[in-house]
């Protein structure tokens, strides 16, 4: 690395992960991610624990990225955080931290939109999209379809009008008994199931948009309805169970991003967010991009869930647009494409 060199160090606080990385002239050094793991007695994420677990790991995760990196704070050129969009209280923790850093080293802020960082997750590694692409981002808190037409340039063509497809996984997941977070679970005992075995409701949204809270409620229904005739029914079928409200959210999915891709003629298609690393949502649309013709893009596992390797990437594109923050700015617990 030489001495002109452009390190951006980037940090992501926007919900349960605390993450740091630095990346220098596009290319991602690390990616430091510490979880938190005291919201699974809680059944899902508390934000006020959430901000406490981001101070008290903020500045160790900072400092790993920035030594593995092989840097010192000296040669920074600009400092990334995620303004948005995420629980209010965690991500003051990042934008605080981020504004402190840049004031005392006197280099540019970078304000991130999370939900188009997800986008640019795809430009870590290869292979990558080529623009115009559509987008399918899902994840716990989001579920959007994007028009990516430029590195900064994207208008959001369809969302859901209620629960993100993640929130559904969880909250099914919950009615069958599993812990937080359900959603890979479901995915794993899924593998074992039919999927046809039990029908639920696929809700059709005018437009590209989704709605995934009718389904939550037709699995509360159907199960307190069998649970009266046997008690163990879910016990005795949650192979089954599993594999059938998968395939009703993957349909869904798929459904709208056909729509999608046949409405605005692109043959270039991402997924991204944490939902993505979903087995059978990978092989879902690996065998309809096959069948369509699609050339399609998911990212790394560890790039899917919420990173700040994937903020150091929109950064790194804000950097060479001189797209910086004053020091006012404040975080944004929604925020739009």
């Amino acid at each position: 690395m030489g001495t002109n060199d452009n390190f951006i160090l980037a940090i992501e606080s926007s919900c349960d992960e605390t993450s740091a990385s630095v990346i220098v002239d596009g290319k991602v050094l690390n990616n430091i991610v510490a979880t938190q793991s005291v919201h699974e007695k809680y059944g899902g994420v508390v934000p006020e624990l959430a901000s406490r677990a981001h101070q008290e790991n903020l500045i160790p995760v900072v400092q790993e990225a920035v030594l593995s990196a092989g840097i010192t704070l000296d040669q920074l050129s600009a400092v990334a955080f995620t303004r948005g969009p995420g629980l209010m209280g965690s991500l003051l923790v990042g934008v605080s931290f981020a504004k402190a850093l840049a004031f005392a080293r006197n280099i540019p802020l970078i304000e991130v939109n999370h939900m188009q960082a997800h986008i640019l997750a795809h430009f870590i590694d290869d292979p990558k999209p080529k623009f115009p692409f559509i987008c399918l981002t899902v994840s716990g808190g989001h579920t959007q379809l994007v028009l990516v037409k430029d590195f900064l340039e994207m208008e959001e063509i369809g969302e859901t009008q209620d629960d993100a497809v993640g929130e559904a996984f969880d909250k099914t997941a919950k009615l069958l008994g599993l812990p937080y977070p359900g959603g890979p679970l479901i995915d794993k005992y899924a593998k074992d199931g039919n999927p046809k075995a039990f029908k639920f409701p696929v809700t059709r949204m005018p437009g590209l948009n989704y709605s995934f809270s009718g389904i939550k409620t037709a699995v509360l229904y159907f199960l307190r309805d069998q649970l009266k005739e046997n008690p163990k029914f879910i016990e005795e079928n949650l192979a089954d169970l599993s594999a059938s409200i998968q395939w009703t959210l993957i349909e869904m999915l798929q459904i709208k991003l056909k729509e999608a891709v046949k409405q605005y003629g692109v043959k270039e298609v991402a997924i991204a967010g944490g939902v993505s690393a979903n087995s059978g949502l990978r092989n879902t649309l690996d065998e309809l991009a096959a069948k369509e013709g699609w050339n399609l893009y998911i990212p790394k596992f560890e790039y899917c869930t919420d990173n700040a390797g994937m903020i150091a990437m929109a950064a790194y594109y804000k950097y060479l647009a001189k797209e910086f923050s004053t020091f006012d700015v404040t975080p944004l617990a929604k925020m739009k494409i």
